[in-house]
């Protein structure tokens, strides 16, 4: 009677928490349980023998859990003593951060390119990690006073954590962004600062965004409400890779495979079948169907191609493709999944359908949709002819060649994203701004959830560390852009560096909720573009420092709640993410260094072995356009896509409606719609299309609403890993592919399915209305 008294009373102390939790978090569209069904949990807690009826909603008042279902699924809710700090973990950590640096710089400059993500870090540290247990002995050896165990017992996961940590803050976006600014500065415009100035400028982009990033902890860390649904995925891999015990049938929907298994068995499966998209039938890629019926039909190729048009009818049985460009459909909810559809669907489906059928913005002349700017002959516009010899900005030869003009869905692009910038300010600011101020005064006394508790054992690392550490890399930063000749005045430092303190954390909150980042590479081509005109140099850099450093911070965020889930000590996290950046930025200048002076003709068009530097090359060109041809000539006055500038307004606007209306009606479909999804679904578009949002957004509702709704048991336990095995599947098998056959120029199969689909005018860029002959072109004879 006593045990069923205190659950009771447990259960009753967990329901007025978790009422307490949903106030405080009335519009949060992750939190499963609403009021209703509170409620009915509390009835049933009034009848003592309904207390341990072994639901969902009745684990989470047993349990001292996180209100978020994927998150009790993914995350333990108690911490086991184990080192974290070892000579291991540094050691292997540290090897693997040298090797992925190097390998990721180098292969940058190629193209076609691999990338070695944190994924096959994981995957190969954990071997790694235990073939060193077999090697070293668990013995405490004392050097001159100092005590230290090369095994201080088996490899852990807080260890394996440590080493991830340290490869992702390293290069978990790539290859360092600074260093496509220093190849353009200096293949292309011919100027050269030296290492020094080089390591400078790559270790303070790194390094500012970790101080935004501590110091941006108690919103987007601290707080049970920040799921950060990409590291459930690597939380259950984890798991997965240290624990093999079998599934418990009763709670997964009958399934009793132990997760590594499942693992496994998916992993090898997503290597195999890649090898068909990849090598042999390179038509399930772009599997446009209609166009190969109808090739060089310019209406259907426009209608039903995938790769340059509106995709209807088209799919991609390549995984590259349908998680590629987006991340994996998998992780984000199903809410931010619909949010992104529906911007999808209205804007670069039927607003873009009315813009591009009546010719608006010469659309006649150009294709729906493509990764470049085209000139007014209806050729991709050629940078080079707007330069002088000193490749700087020459109006003359502007005014003698031709404005620019964007495919149709592209220049939409652009609207949407002013959109998104203005949307995510007003609509955190609405939705999330009492639980801002609350966080602000609480810091680390808040009591939010299991594992906030769980980690004030370890001493946190001080507010005053990051704060030293931003101080550092401002100075160094303004001593980057002023004594060197980089035409970057010292105020136009102040403005960009003011971005990233802006719109980290609300961009870092929209992020934390659904997975979906939203870049500011526009608004701070946009800003440079009027305040610094005809500076290409200038621009590159104020966009490094502006888009960057909040990137970056956003990457040294979620590996600082990845550590929070994982129980792995703040100050260990810090260090290791601190060290891994700075030594993978010396690491990443140098390799570039070696190959931009020991690889023949490197970054040209015509290097024999597709060493043309791909990304340097599409940053230069950005340079061009937004630092030399600028904004005001785009979208200010009388220019052709002056119309856009009102996307600002709107995009400001347009959260304050969903707002009022989510709180008339709360338990409504508006408590799902979020403004900066909607407009923010442009972030990738171009180089991804239509057709890959839509197979995303089925792949991903298939999973993240019908098996989650049909079989919870199963999505708990296996969705996660099942995203983890597909892509680290595809990522290997992408690095056979590109060493067995792009680094040995071996040629796939012949055969219709990897050559005929490559002819359509899809895939050719040519579903044009009006083709242009020699000398002919389109447009005002005089432009701005």
């Amino acid at each position: 009677m006593g045990s069923g008294s205190g659950s009771l009373d447990g259960g009753m102390e967990s329901l007025n928490s978790l009422k307490q939790f949903e106030k405080q978090h009335p519009l949060d569209p992750n939190l499963p349980l609403s009021l209703e069904e509170y409620d009915q949990v509390e009835i049933a807690l009034n009848r003592a023998h309904n207390v341990e009826r072994g639901t969902e909603i009745d684990r989470v008042l047993a349990e001292d859990d996180s209100p978020y279902p994927e998150v009790r699924a993914s995350v333990r809710n108690f911490d086991v003593d184990m080192p974290a700090n070892t000579i291991r973990a540094w050691t292997i950590g540290m090897l693997l951060c040298t090797i992925g640096s190097g390998v990721n710089m180098l292969l940058s400059l190629r193209n076609p390119s691999v990338v070695i993500t944190t994924f096959v870090i994981q995957l190969v540290a954990y071997p790694i990690g235990r073939f060193w247990d077999l090697i070293f002995p668990d013995r405490q050896f004392n050097v001159c006073g100092v005590k230290f165990n090369f095994k201080p017992g088996p490899f852990n996961y807080k260890e394996h954590v440590i080493i991830v940590v340290m490869s992702n803050a390293a290069y978990g976006g790539g290859a360092l962004y600074a260093t496509d600014v220093i190849i353009a500065q200096e293949i292309w415009y011919k100027q050269s600062f030296g290492w020094l100035w080089q390591m400078m400028f790559g270790i303070t982009t790194l390094c500012t965004g970790y101080g935004l990033a501590g110091l941006a902890r108690r919103f987007l860390v601290w707080p049970a409400a920040m799921i950060w649904p990409a590291n459930l995925v690597n939380c259950t891999l984890f798991y997965a890779l240290h624990d093999h015990s079998p599934s418990d049938p009763t709670r997964t929907n009958g399934w009793s495979i132990s997760r590594y298994k499942w693992f496994l068995y998916v992993f090898v499966g997503s290597f195999v079948w890649y090898w068909f998209p990849g090598i042999l039938f390179q038509g399930l890629t772009w599997f446009s169907w209609i166009t190969w019926i109808w090739p060089d039909s310019t209406v259907v190729n426009q209608l039903f191609g995938g790769y340059s048009g509106y995709g209807l009818m088209s799919l991609s049985l390549d995984w590259s493709i349908i998680s590629g460009y987006l991340g994996s459909p998998l992780i984000p909810p199903f809410h931010a999944i619909a949010n992104v559809l529906a911007g999808i669907t209205i804007f670069f489906v039927c607003v873009s359908l009315g813009i591009h059928f009546t010719g608006t913005w010469y659309a006649d002349f150009l294709p729906i949709q493509a990764v470049h700017a085209y000139d007014n002959s209806g050729n991709i516009y050629d940078a080079s002819r707007i330069l002088n010899d000193d490749m700087q900005f020459d109006e003359a030869k502007y005014h003698a060649y031709s404005p620019l003009y964007l495919p149709t869905q592209f220049a939409l692009a652009y609207g949407l994203a002013f959109a998104a910038v203005a949307a995510v300010i007003t609509h955190v600011a609405l939705y999330h701004g009492k639980e801002i101020w609350t966080q602000w005064k609480l810091a680390r006394t808040q009591e939010d959830d299991v594992h906030m508790r769980l980690m004030k054992k370890y001493k946190d690392a001080e507010d005053w560390w990051y704060v030293l550490l931003f101080g550092i890399m401002i100075g160094l930063s303004f001593a980057v852009v002023c004594a060197w000749d980089t035409n970057f005045p010292w105020w136009a430092y102040i403005v960009c560096i003011i971005l990233p303190v802006v719109w980290t954390v609300p961009v870092g909150i929209v992020q934390a909720i659904t997975n979906w980042q939203l870049g500011l590479n526009v608004l701070t081509e946009y800003i440079v573009g009027y305040m610094l005109p005809g500076r290409p140099l200038a621009m590159m850099m104020f966009k490094n420092y502006g888009y960057l450093c909040m990137a970056q911070a956003l990457y040294f965020v979620q590996d600082l709640k990845l550590g929070h889930y994982m129980k792995v000590p703040p100050r260990t996290m810090f260090w290791s993410q601190l060290v891994a950046s700075i030594w993978s930025a010396i690491i990443q200048i140098a390799v570039m260094n070696w190959a931009l002076g020991n690889i023949p003709d490197v970054c040209s068009d015509t290097n024999a072995h597709s060493w043309n530097c791909p990304s340097a090359k599409v940053f230069f060109t950005a340079s061009v356009v937004w630092g030399a041809i600028g904004p005001a000539r785009m979208f200010s006055g009388n220019a052709l896509y002056s119309s856009l500038q009102w996307f600002w307004l709107v995009g400001a606007l347009a959260p304050i409606a969903t707002w009022f209306l989510a709180r008339r009606f709360p338990r409504s479909i508006m408590r799902y719609v979020s403004m900066p999804l909607v407009f923010g679904s442009s972030g990738m578009l171009p180089p991804a299309t239509v057709m890959i949002f839509y197979c995303w957004g089925f792949v991903g509702t298939i999973f993240n609403y019908f098996l989650r709704r049909r079989k919870l048991g199963w999505w708990l336990q296996y969705n996660y890993l099942t995203s983890a095995a597909l892509d680290c599947g595809l990522i290997v098998g992408t690095m056979v592919i590109f060493f067995a056959f792009y680094m040995s120029e071996t040629r796939a199969p012949e055969w219709w399915g990897n050559v005929k689909i490559w002819e359509t005018l899809d895939m050719r860029n040519m579903a044009v209305k009006t083709i242009l002959g020699p000398g002919e072109t389109f447009g005002p004879k005089e432009w701005i």
